[in-house]
C-alpha cells in the first residue's frame, strides 16, 4: 500500500521503542513543537506493555508492538534498534505509514533518503516509505559545517568525537550513574552494558573494529554517512570515536580543509545565522561548547573557531561542537523530518 498523503492533519503517529531514552524524547518533541497529533500509539516490547507515559499532559498506555500495530498510522517514528526496524518498518510501510527510522538499518540503502533537514531536506521528497535518521555523532559534527561547505567546498574532515552514555541507551546512562556512585563510595562495580569501567574513564567506542582498517563501526558510519548526506563521494574523512563519561550530549573536535583559503572571521559570519547553530566562543572567559550546556538544548553549540596552524596554506579551520544526542542527534532530527513530510 502506498503511503497516505499527509495533508489534512492531524495525524495518527506511532512511536516504536516508546519507553527508551529516544522514545521519551519523541514524546517531548512532538508536544513542544505542537506536532498535529490526532492519535499517538506508544509501541514497545511485551515487557513494557501497560506502562504509562505522559504526552501533552495526558497519560498514554504502552502497547505491544505487533504486525497489526500500524493499521491507520500515518507516520511511524522508530527507535528500537536495527533488528526491530528491519522486521517492522516494511510492515508499517505496507500498512500505508511513512517511517522515520533512527537505527542504522536503512541509512546506506540507495532508495532511502538519509536526512539532516538543515542540510538536505529536499531529499525527503524522494522517499519510498522510509526516511533514515543519521548517526547521532555525524549529525552533531557535520551540521555546523554545511554552511561552510556551501560557501567554500570542504574537501577533507578530521573528526574526533566525545560520545555520551545516551548513545548506548537508557541502560548505559544508568550504568554511568551507578558506577560513578560506586567509585566515589569505594565499592566494586562490574560493568554490564559497556565493555569497560565507565566512571572517570573513557575508551574507544564500543563497536566492532574492522581488522583491515582499524576503524570501528561508529567511525565507519560517520564517514560513510557524511558523504551520502553531503552528496560528495570525493570528500576525504577520518574519524576517531570515543565514549566519555557524560550522560547525554556528544561533543566533537573537527578540523576541516576547504578548496580555497578561509579564515575564522568568514566561518563565524557563515555560522552566525545558520539554522540550529549557536556560537559559544568566548576566548577571554574561556567559555566554549560544553556537554552540560548543550544538554536539553535544540541547538548545536559551536566554538574554539580558529585557524589550523598545522596547515600553512590557510585552507583549514579547527573548531569544537557539542549537541544533545537525544535531541538533535536523534528525536528532534526525526521530528523535524516528520514536519517536512507534513509540509510536502
Amino acid at each position: 500500500m502506498p503511503s497516505r498523503p499527509l495533508a489534512g492533519a492531524p495525524l495518527t503517529v506511532a512511536i516504536v521503542g516508546a519507553t527508551g531514552a529516544v522514545g521519551v524524547e519523541f514524546l517531548r518533541c512532538l508536544a513542544e513543537r505542537r506536532f498535529p497529533v490526532k492519535e499517538l500509539r506508544l509501541l514497545a516490547s511485551a515487557r513494557s506493555v501497560g506502562r504509562e507515559l505522559s504526552f501533552d499532559g495526558k497519560a498514554l498506555v504502552v502497547q505491544e508492538l505487533t504486525d497489526e500495530s500500524f493499521d491507520g498510522v500515518d507516520i511511524a517514528l522508530f527507535s528500537a534498534g536495527g533488528g526491530i526496524s528491519k522486521r517492522y518498518a516494511p510492515i508499517a510501510v505496507a500498512a500505508g505509514a511513512i517511517v522515520v527510522d533512527n537505527s542504522s538499518a536503512f541509512r546506506m540503502d540507495s532508495d532511502v533518503p538519509l536526512v539532516i533537514p538543515e542540510i538536505n531536506a529536499g531529499a525527503i521528497a524522494g522517499h519510498k516509505g522510509i526516511v533514515a535518521n543519521p548517526n547521532c555523532a555525524a549529525i552533531i559534527a557535520i551540521t555546523p559545517l554545511w554552511p561552510i561547505h556551501q560557501h567554500n567546498r570542504i574537501r577533507r574532515m578530521n573528526i574526533a568525537t566525545y560520545q555520551a552514555a545516551s548513545g548506548a541507551g537508557a541502560a548505559a546512562m544508568d550504568e554511568l550513574a551507578d558506577s560513578t556512585r560506586a567509585y566515589l563510595d569505594g565499592r566494586p562495580f562490574k560493568p554490564k552494558v559497556l565493555p569497560h569501567p565507565y566512571a572517570f574513564n573513557l575508551f574507544s567506542h564500543n563497536t566492532a573494529i574492522d581488522p583491515a582498517t582499524g576503524y570501528n563501526d561508529e567511525e565507519t558510519k560517520v564517514m560513510r554517512e557524511t558523504r551520502k548526506i553531503y552528496g560528495d563521494e570525493e570528500l576525504r574523512l577520518s574519524a576517531t570515536c570515543v565514549r566519555v563519561p557524560v550522560l547525554r550530549a556528544h561533543a566533537a573536535a573537527v578540523t576541516f580543509e576547504c578548496e580555497r583559503p578561509i579564515d575564522e572571521a568568514r566561518v563565524r559570519a557563515l555560522l552566525a545565522n545558520a539554522p540550529g547553530i549557536r556560537i559559544v566562543d568566548d576566548r577571554e572567559r574561556n567559555v566554549f561548547p560544553m556537554p552540560r550546556d548543550a544538554s536539553q538544548q535544540d541547538d548545536i553549540l559551536v566554538g574554539r573557531i580558529r585557524r589550523d596552524l598545522g596547515d600553512p596554506t590557510g585552507h583549514s579551520i579547527s573548531l569544537f561542537v557539542a549537541g544533545d544526542q537525544l535531541l538533535k542527534g536523534a528525536a528532534l532530527n526525526a521530528v523535524q523530518i516528520a514536519e517536512h513530510l507534513l509540509a510536502a
